[in-house]
């Protein structure tokens, strides 16, 4: 397979590309990390969520 003359733009592009979706799923995976914990921190402190009561809890 040959890429002509363009050939360090078209790898270089497609690196490019790899690495930003790599950087978005890895900051994706931590930052859900840290809203699970930060959850977990305010359960644990008292606070309740709304969509976790029923809505005869709430009359």
């Amino acid at each position: 397979m040959s890429l002509g003359p363009y050939a360090s733009f078209i790898v270089t592009s497609y690196l490019l590309v790899a690495a930003v979706v790599l950087f978005l799923i890895v900051w994706i995976a931590l930052d859900y990390q840290r809203q699970q914990q930060r959850l977990r921190e305010l359960e644990a402190s008292g606070v309740s969520r709304r969509s976790g009561r029923s809505a005869m809890d709430t009359r």
